[in-house]
């Protein structure tokens, strides 16, 4: 009997060392994961959010009746892609007094360390409005991001959505600071270091022996998993003048820490923001070899009405990266909604061009 144990043990570790040595020889971008939107964000403050809502005819506010555990219990729950999104403050104390504190009485104490007043790279979502955070600063969610990386050194490749914000004056007055290629130059700088450049992939990376960055990847010259380990990868999201002043003066991306959202047949194309799951080109760039970054839901419309359609197409896809603002039930609003793969995870081998390859 014993020898009968032993024997089905053996088969069953040699089963499981073949699969995970598989595992270990698929590129990165044969994988589905899926993340979270807006991943820092906390609510609005109630007393605010009532203030707002009894002036939005429209309700569109109800779009933002969402938020999110910590960063660090995301990433111990499975999740594999986070969003967050960066204001630049070069001076300090441009967002340290966000002017929704002056017409609604706040919960809890905003900022009682005095972090937002240091110069440096904010995080949140909307200036003077939608301002709670589970990490006032950049470097605060990449410090977090460093700690739960070295206690899971095996982890797989942890997509990062960046998005850079600025733009015009809003109602309360408060003008952003523009982002420049200084300031990315900055961001860069920031991010390595504070993980290391050991625990990014980057564009040079990629591009390896290619000419460009493109070349290497419809080439398949994505790192393996096992290459991939305990990394992450950073993807610019904009399509615009941002996404430009990234790129200048760095051609094929050549020396930038993030891949940026550039078109097809572009030099610098690898990743892709394709944020509608039903568009019919998104399976062609994923069988092509770019990774590709969709939604399963936005402005809490499906989840209030349990509505999966857009996460089935999303799956169906082929997207490497579906982002959710509901990993989690609601506890806004009562609706069973939760995306996760039929196993209960949120990391698996890509139905288009992970099988049998």
């Amino acid at each position: 009997m014993k020898s009968i144990s032993t024997f089905l043990f053996l088969i069953c570790f040699t089963a499981i060392s073949q699969v995970n040595a598989q595992n270990d020889n698929l590129t990165i971008n044969k994988l589905q994961v899926i993340g979270s939107h807006n991943s820092y964000r906390k609510a609005i403050e109630p007393d605010l959010f009532k203030v707002l809502q009894s002036k939005d005819s429209t309700h569109a506010l109800n779009g933002l009746e969402y938020e999110h555990i910590s960063i660090t219990e995301q990433l111990n729950k499975g999740l594999r892609n986070l969003e967050i999104d960066v204001y630049a403050d070069s001076k300090g104390g441009k967002y340290a007094h966000p002017k929704g504190l002056d017409i609604a009485k706040s919960t809890s104490p905003y900022d009682p360390d005095g972090v937002m007043q240091q110069p440096g790279f904010k995080v949140f979502h909307m200036m003077d409005i939608d301002f709670r955070t589970s990490c006032f600063t950049f470097v605060i969610c990449l410090q977090e991001l460093k700690k739960w990386s070295d206690e899971n050194p095996n982890h797989v490749p942890v997509f990062i959505t960046l998005e850079p914000k600025d733009g015009k004056v809003n109602l309360f007055g408060t003008e952003p600071e523009m982002f420049t290629p200084q300031l990315f130059d900055e961001l860069d700088k920031v991010i390595l270091s504070v993980l290391g450049a050991d625990k990014v992939i980057t564009p040079d990376m990629v591009r390896g022996k290619y000419k460009t960055l493109e070349k290497a990847v419809l080439h398949n010259n994505w790192p393996t998993l096992k290459e991939g380990k305990g990394r992450f990868m950073f993807l610019l999201d904009d399509s615009n003048n941002k996404r430009d002043l990234y790129a200048q003066n760095h051609p094929f991306l050549k020396g930038r820490v993030a891949f940026i959202n550039a078109d097809p047949g572009k030099p610098e194309a690898a990743a892709m923001f394709r944020n509608d799951p039903e568009d019919k080109m998104i399976p062609e760039l994923v069988k092509k070899g770019y990774i590709i970054r969709t939604r399963a839901d936005g402005d809490t419309k499906e989840a209030r009405a349990n509505d999966y359609t857009r996460f089935n197409a999303a799956k169906n896809s082929g997207a490497q990266i579906i982002t959710t603002d509901y990993y989690l039930p609601s506890t806004f609003f009562d609706s069973p909604y939760q995306i996760r793969f039929d196993d209960d995870s949120y990391e698996r081998i890509n139905p288009i061009n992970g099988h049998g390859k």
